[in-house]
């Protein structure tokens, strides 16, 4: 099987898309950044995360909209991929690592790029939260992270289609599902490592650097969040095998017909 085209970002749009995923993967890991008496600290990341993220997507979009990457008919498909990462949500909702998100922000990250892919981890996680009521201090940070494993499905080579056909791009799919998903519950630790613990080696230094810090944040999420990251792992690998087949040839079905890729 050869996979479709998918659509190309322009060079604005991908600068918007660039910084956003900058900006995000800095203020996700002040942490690891922060020094005494700097702008980044315990006390201002969470409120101005949020309050810079949603321009920012809010930018891509409209940038994306400007060079003809995003039209009327993606806009649309991205409010219904957006509709459904929030129905199907509850029905993991986190449980024993058990989460149903993130086969579908991966499979449309795969068809539809990474622009989509970002955006739509960004909207999705939103919907879902006000969907659930799971608003909170830890809301920017899931968007974040479920935005870079939607980029990141955008950005796989498409070797794993061409050389082995179906089965070679679902394997390339499930093994990225598989790291992705162990990468998100890292990220997600950075939200409240630092204040979850204020002695022992696994607690987080203020102002130390970041070869002090790093290896306590990994120690620290082998030790606490290893077990809900590997559930949510296989969940992931299951659903993109199991469902990946019909997805991916409905979601570049609906491409083709929208004259989309």
């Amino acid at each position: 099987m050869v996979a479709a085209p998918r659509p190309a970002l322009r060079w604005r749009a991908a600068l918007a898309l660039a910084l956003a995923a900058v900006f995000g993967l800095v203020a996700m890991s002040w942490p690891l950044l922060a020094a005494p008496g700097g702008a980044l600290t315990e006390t201002t990341s969470g409120p101005w995360l949020f309050v810079l993220l949603l321009p920012l997507v809010t930018a891509s979009v409209l940038i994306q909209l400007a060079d003809g990457g995003l039209d009327a008919r993606a806009v649309a498909m991205l409010g219904v991929m957006s509709a459904v990462v929030a129905a199907v949500r509850p029905f993991g909702a986190g449980a024993a690592g058990v989460e149903t998100v993130f086969f579908l922000i991966i499979l449309a990250g795969r068809v539809f790029g990474a622009g989509f892919g970002f955006i739509l981890g960004c909207t999705g996680l939103f919907a879902s939260a006000l969907l659930t009521g799971g608003v909170g201090p830890w809301m920017p940070y899931q968007m974040l992270a479920a935005a870079f494993v939607g980029l990141g499905a955008g950005l796989l080579p498409r070797t794993g289609a061409s050389r082995g056909g179906r089965a070679g791009e679902l394997a390339l799919l499930a093994g990225y599902g598989a790291v992705s998903s162990l990468v998100y519950g890292l990220l997600l630790n950075l939200s409240y490592w630092p204040f979850a613990l204020t002695q022992g080696n696994l607690a987080y230094v203020p102002g130390g650097s970041v070869e002090e810090n790093l290896p306590r944040l990994v120690t620290y999420t082998l030790a606490t969040s290893l077990g809900w990251d590997v559930g949510r792992a296989v969940t992931t690998v299951v659903l993109v095998l199991a469902t990946g087949p019909l997805l991916l040839r409905v979601l570049r079905r609906a491409a083709r017909r929208a004259n989309w890729v």
